[in-house]
């Protein structure tokens, strides 16, 4: 068995493909094997509906493939065009390769599965010698695939949350399948059209945006209005997480206004902010202190930890009765920032108080934008928003990936 019959039988070469010429040549990059493929003369080819055609003419073509060793490796093949039934000339597509690609299938391959083990594609391009663009180009062509042959199924609880590609810069709107836990669809910006590009892709799915019966989402008045507008039917939850993060943000404004008189209240911002169950025992002993010394900012944060008892009430009623106890309260001790945040939860108790009701959260949210926010610092941002919705449907869309291992 010579060398040319071994490269045929590791490509998976049939009739009436043959291995034709093998070459070695000199580059300034390294030395590269050729691989020369033909087809035997007389060969005939089906064309869509079945029918046997003749070559009409050929076309040069060149793939990447897989590394020989060290070096790089490349497939040439006069490809076939035929005149089929219909009296049009076609390419013929080849075995080993897909259509419009410059690599073969083994090497589109390889590259998603180190893709998949978590390499950035930067560093897979740099590992594979080649152009960062184009292994993009055949990432997003396999996730697109199987993104457009996945399934979409009924969606009773919808989470809805935005982030950006990099730091402040080109928001993306997530809308995920809460109970399947799993990103189904992802649309550029963060107002209210983004929701109903979400229901118009439900549709387009075969699925009915009125089966949707929860939404969490944050207190955007962008996400609110588009809930209503294009998911009417669906009751409205304020995800737990947002809503301790604008309480937050209230409690450390009351500490910035009494940090430009007190110099003791110094490196002490966290010490307000955080748990007190995750407090060092210095920091806890300091926030004993702080709160004795500083009435109002003692009192505000009494009213901070007072307000997660909402979290734990046992029913609607009764997480409708403490809202409005609170409130009352905030409003007779005239914190400011505490008042303005009594306002937006007044505006939106319903909100906050369905999840006593169901318990539904964006926690599953919370979960998956994790995985996006570790993705996009690997990659240090992504400047293509295309990239960036790809990677999220890869990493937490669940697909059903075909992946390219047609050889013959």
């Amino acid at each position: 068995m010579n060398s040319e019959q071994i490269f045929a039988m590791g490509l998976g070469l049939i009739s009436p493909w043959k291995l034709e010429k093998l070459t070695f040549k000199e580059t300034p990059g390294g030395r590269e094997l050729h691989i020369e493929i033909d087809f035997e003369r007389g060969a005939t080819f089906l064309d869509d509906s079945g029918k046997a055609c003749k070559a009409h003419d050929t076309v040069e073509k060149t793939w990447r493939h897989l590394d020989f060793f060290q070096h790089k490796c490349y497939l040439h093949c006069r490809a076939p065009r035929i005149k089929n039934s219909e009296g049009k000339v076609v390419l013929v597509e080849t075995p080993w390769a897909r259509k419009e690609s410059g690599f073969s299938l083994l090497f589109e391959a390889y590259a998603l599965k180190l893709i998949e083990g978590e390499m950035p594609v930067n560093k897979v391009a740099i590992l594979l010698r080649e152009y960062a663009k184009r292994i993009w180009t055949i990432f997003n062509y396999w996730i697109k695939r199987a993104y457009e042959s996945t399934p979409l199924g009924e969606i009773k609880q919808l989470g809805v949350d935005e982030t950006s590609q990099k730091k402040g810069h080109n928001y993306i709107t997530t809308a995920i399948d809460l109970e399947a836990r799993k990103v189904i669809h992802v649309v550029e910006g963060k107002d209210a059209k983004t929701l109903e590009n979400i229901a118009n892709y439900m549709i387009s799915k075969g699925v009915d945006p009125d089966t949707v019966e929860h939404a969490s989402i944050d207190l955007s008045p962008a996400f609110i209005k588009g809930l209503r507008d294009s998911f009417p039917k669906a009751e409205v939850h304020f995800d737990r997480f947002h809503v301790k993060k604008l309480l937050n943000e209230a409690m450390d404004e009351v500490r910035r206004v009494e940090r430009r008189e007190h110099e003791e209240l110094k490196g002490h911002k966290y010490t307000f902010l955080k748990n007190r169950n995750t407090l060092s025992t210095e920091k806890e002993e300091a926030l004993a202190k702080l709160i004795i010394l500083y009435p109002t900012l003692g009192e505000a944060y009494r009213l901070k930890t007072l307000f997660d008892e909402v979290w734990t009430m046992p029913s609607e009623d009764a997480a409708q009765l403490f809202l409005e106890s609170w409130i009352d309260e905030v409003n007779e001790k005239k914190i400011n920032p505490l008042m303005k945040f009594a306002k937006t939860v007044m505006a939106h108790k319903t909100g906050i108080i369905n999840f006593v009701k169901t318990r539904i959260t964006n926690g599953i949210v919370e979960g998956i934008n994790s995985k996006i926010q570790l993705a996009k610092r690997r990659a240090r941002g992504y400047r293509n928003t295309d990239n960036f919705i790809n990677m999220i449907y890869f990493l937490c869309g669940k697909l059903n990936f075909i992946y390219p291992l047609k050889t013959t």
